[in-house]
């Protein structure tokens, strides 16, 4: 049964790339969310009298919604129509936001950003399913998905130099209340410029699909967070992933047999969808590890202020836009997307590896730009060409969910990475400050034991080996997910499948 005709093409067609500023501008405000506050978050935690414990909520409460319930939200963009569920999230995310800024205590704070999560879960898959709707085919597409991409790729660096900016300049408040102002001007922005296909009338959600995949997907994030504070090997951390793993394959084994899916089988069957979705996953696993610990190494190790740590993220931000807008851009229509994405993810891996030479003399234009540098271009090449082949060829109908993969894929490899590298780098720096520290305490014994500024040089030494250690696993996951894309997504260019296509039509 085909689609129900599109309604409201007109303003979207005249003008479809004012309506990508619009959509780019929700994509941007959801994804430096996750990264805005990173930097104000000791400010807030003096204010508000956040423990130790629990200042990882103002993170973990935005990671768990969004990641969690972002399939859902995709299904229900496509059942009730993209534009609606595209407006009904900026407002509920402004309002979010507004209360978080508006904080008393950190209870309220927490629960803000936990709603902040609920509503990006349904804004983002309702802006790329958008996207992928409004753009169908041939170079446009390309561009709007390199800017898209860059946006995507270029978010959380962003969000670090905002936060920096707002944090020095006005009060950790603004990392939250800016996103009343950017969502207000979406809304006008979407009332006036987006057209949309009509709901799917009837249909009605998978409930079981729910539960199990949210409950899933919620278990699995939650349990992966809970183990850089508990250990890999805490009953409660365990229970929990060994119960959202099983959640997850009790659901896809649903899906296979639900009359309504969550989530279509057909979305993911397709192997060059379901090899870039898997790319992107295994890709956020190894960034957002390495942008924590640069964020950590900026300010605590080398002493740069909020705004100069944002600041120092600046170049990559602009490398991972030139890599998206310049190079793959215009480069997907014409060769395969494995030509893009193999090079990007080594390119990439490189960027990392170099980064594992750092110590706590490092200068920033000589040892760390240069890193950084290629990393920014490498995954700028990387990131456009996954998104635009794990949405292209969907059915209008599942676009919403299919875009909802792609998110869910990214928050997922995101909570992984954070996960298990800041576990690998903690590791590693406790093993060499239970080496050194005794060893030098030993040789300092005769001269009175070591000074307060020998300590912190230990210390603050034993801390860069542990994020150089994680780096460097960082890149070798990498490094593997390159060997992984260029197996899986073995579909030709873009211009030569839209040939294949019309051929027989012809």
């Amino acid at each position: 049964m085909s689609d129900p005709p599109t309604s409201g093409t007109r303003p979207l067609d005249t003008h479809r790339w004012w309506a990508l500023a619009v959509i780019a501008t929700a994509q941007l405000m959801v994804v430096l969310d996750a990264t805005v506050v990173n930097i104000a978050l000791p400010s807030a935690q003096r204010e508000l009298g956040l423990t130790n414990d629990n200042r990882q909520w103002v993170i973990t409460a935005y990671t768990l919604a969004f990641g969690g319930l972002l399939l859902l939200g995709g299904r229900i963009a496509d059942l009730v129509g993209r534009k609606r569920t595209f407006i009904v999230g900026l407002i509920g995310f402004a309002t979010a936001s507004a209360i978080g800024g508006a904080s008393t205590g950190p209870e309220m704070l927490f629960a803000a950003r936990g709603l902040q999560g609920v509503f990006a879960a349904l804004l983002a898959p309702s802006a790329l399913s958008l996207l992928t709707t409004t753009f169908t085919g041939g170079t446009e597409r390309a561009k709007a998905f390199g800017i898209f991409s860059a946006i995507a790729g270029a978010g959380s660096a962003i969000g670090l130099l905002v936060g920096g900016v707002l944090t020095e300049f006005l009060s950790w408040r603004w990392c939250l209340y800016v996103n009343v102002p950017i969502a207000a001007i979406a809304v006008v922005g979407a009332f006036t410029l987006l057209g949309d296909r009509a709901g799917t009338k009837g249909a009605h959600l998978d409930i079981p699909g729910v539960v199990l995949g949210c409950g899933g997907l919620v278990a699995l994030v939650y349990g992966l967070s809970e183990a850089q504070a508990h250990g890999w090997t805490a009953p409660l951390v365990l229970s929990l992933l060994l119960g959202g793993v099983a959640l997850l394959c009790v659901f896809a084994w649903w899906q296979t047999r639900s009359p309504g899916p969550l989530l279509p089988p057909q979305v993911i069957r397709d192997r060059n969808r379901g090899g870039s979705v898997l790319t992107m996953c295994l890709t956020t696993t190894g960034l957002f590890g390495a942008f924590l610990f640069l964020t950590y190494f900026f300010q605590t190790v080398l002493g740069y202020s909020p705004l100069g740590a944002g600041l120092a993220f600046l170049p990559m931000t602009c490398a991972i836009v030139v890599g998206s807008t310049q190079i793959s851009a215009r480069l997907l229509p014409h060769v395969p997307p494995r030509l893009l994405l193999g090079p990007g993810l080594l390119l990439a891996a490189a960027g990392l590896y170099s980064l594992t030479f750092i110590d706590t003399h490092s200068s920033y234009p000589t040892h760390i730009l240069p890193g950084t540098l290629l990393l920014g271009l490498g995954l700028g090449l990387t990131f456009m060409p996954a998104i635009s082949t794990a949405t292209m060829g969907v059915a209008p109908r599942d676009a919403g969910v299919s875009s909802a993969t792609v998110n869910t894929a990214q928050q997922v490899g995101g909570s992984i990475g954070t996960a298990l590298l800041n576990t690998l780098a903690t590791t590693a720096t406790a093993t060499y400050l239970m080496t050194h520290l005794a060893a030098a305490e030993r040789r300092a014994a005769p001269k009175g034991g070591l000074t307060a500024a020998q300590r912190a040089d230990i210390v603050n030494t034993g801390t860069v080996h542990g994020f150089t250690v994680a780096m460097g696993w960082a890149a070798l996951i990498l490094v593997g997910t390159a060997v992984i894309a260029v197996l899986l997504v073995n579909g030709g260019s873009p211009r030569s499948r839209e040939a294949a296509e019309a051929a027989p039509a012809a």
